[in-house]
């Protein structure tokens, strides 16, 4: 069975858990025989998780391939499309899916391209996110006319454009992947665009996958997706790179806890803040770290300013790959007040490194997790309680730590990947 997989970001190049979740899960899948993928993005760097993957060009006009050879066990074939192509122009965001049967002039919005005739995508989110997204839908039917496959997967509504471009062009099934919704990054004051799109990919596909049952729930009622259209196949975790018995590698006498993800009102961290203050208040002994950036990164420094805890409080900025788990690694507990979490794989990160956790009763991995205190996010007494709780009782903090991370360690996308396969194989003869 052959996969047109669409992806919009893949590690190191990554701002959230998207990346990470389409490396574990094709990592996953690469594991199953006869299974290939065909991964595409829309702008491929080169370094693509250089320690195993070696990028191959492999193609010139009109799209520009590059095979990845991983030496690593797990793989068997997996191709990386940079998509940058020649390519004709669409009339209107609402045609295209209709993409290369005609060329329409003089009326609406160009692709543009370079001398070489090429598209420039940035493959971030930036401020043309919406023309790059239906320019990728572009190459995607480009990408499905010119490969054999036998069944689509397009991951979020970024990348559902280009799925049902290859479903138009080439008739195939088409399964999408939720790994959230706008409901769940807006806290229900969506923007119009994206639900349709988000509408319009879940309608179209024969299959779709949401990464809990909070998401599961969204879709079904949300979006009016029938029930048995769609399956929870439950994120996982990568086997952590980092040992970690709980042992901090630390000179401070202090109590680290962590915050870590998006700086946004998604992630709840004005209540990471507030529980905070209350902690600071009854013990002295204590530093908070919020771990990020996003919209709410400069308002949440001038909160902390006003609440007179800027002494006990730092910002790092962003962190991708082996700062992850070096910040783990000097933490003392991990918190995650989510408003809307559809998963989040950060919990699992620090459960693995040997860190106990206090998750959100609003998040997707809540549905799954044991070894984790599971709190309210609006409820910051309970919140400052936990914390206090986890800081000052070694044998509850030690159960918790011990106990999780060995349920961490045995949520693995190999599991994740042979129910995505069984999709498959009900669209796939």
């Amino acid at each position: 069975m052959k996969v047109l997989m669409f992806g919009w970001e893949f590690p190191p190049h990554i701002s959230g858990g998207l990346g990470t979740a389409c490396y574990g899960l094709t990592k996953g899948m690469s594991k199953i025989d006869n299974l290939e993928i065909l991964f595409v993005v829309p702008k491929a760097y080169g370094d693509e998780e250089k320690q195993t993957i070696e990028l191959i060009g492999a193609g010139n006009i009109p799209i520009k391939v590059t095979k990845l050879g991983i030496n690593a066990p797990w793989v068997k074939k997996l191709e990386y499309i940079e998509a940058n192509a020649t390519l004709i122009p669409y009339a209107t965001p609402e045609e295209y899916f209709k993409l290369t049967r005609e060329k329409t002039e003089g009326r609406h919005q160009f692709i543009h391209q370079d001398e070489e005739g090429y598209i420039q995508f940035s493959g971030k989110y930036g401020k043309d996110l919406f023309s790059e997204i239906y320019n990728y839908s572009i190459v995607a039917a480009k990408i499905a006319e010119q490969y054999d496959f036998d069944i689509i997967h397009a991951h979020d509504w970024l990348t559902y454009p280009a799925g049902m471009a290859a479903k138009y062009v080439s008739g195939k099934p088409l399964v999408v992947h939720v790994h959230a919704t706008d409901f769940d990054r807006s806290g229900g004051n969506v923007n119009p665009d994206v639900y349709r799109i988000e509408r319009e990919g879940l309608a179209a596909a024969d299959h779709a996958i949401a990464v809990s049952n909070l998401t599961r729930n969204t879709v079904i009622n949300n979006y009016g997706v029938h029930p048995d259209k769609v399956t929870t196949v439950y994120n996982a975790v990568e086997p952590s790179k980092v040992k970690n018995n709980g042992t901090r590698d630390s000179n401070m006498d202090e109590k680290v806890v962590t915050f870590l993800g998006r700086i946004t009102m998604q992630k709840g961290p004005e209540f990471f803040l507030e529980a905070a203050k209350k902690v600071i208040n009854r013990m002295d002994n204590v530093r908070f770290v919020m771990a990020g950036n996003g919209d709410m990164m400069q308002r949440m420094v001038e909160r902390a300013a006003s609440m007179n805890i800027m002494h006990k409080f730092h910002f790092t900025g962003f962190l991708k790959g082996d700062d992850v788990f070096k910040m783990f690694h000097h933490s003392d507990l991990y918190i995650m007040p989510s408003v809307s979490e559809p998963f989040g794989i950060s919990p699992l990160e620090a459960m693995q490194s040997g860190v106990p956790v206090i998750i959100s009763k609003q998040s997707g991995v809540s549905e799954i997790l044991k070894h984790a205190i599971k709190i309210d996010f609006w409820d910051i007494d309970k919140m400052a309680n936990a914390i206090y709780a986890m800081l000052n009782y070694p044998s509850l903090s030690d159960t918790i730590r011990t106990k999780g991370q060995k349920e961490a360690n045995n949520l693995r996308w190999e599991e994740s990947a042979k129910h995505v396969y069984n999709i498959y194989k009900q669209f796939v003869n």
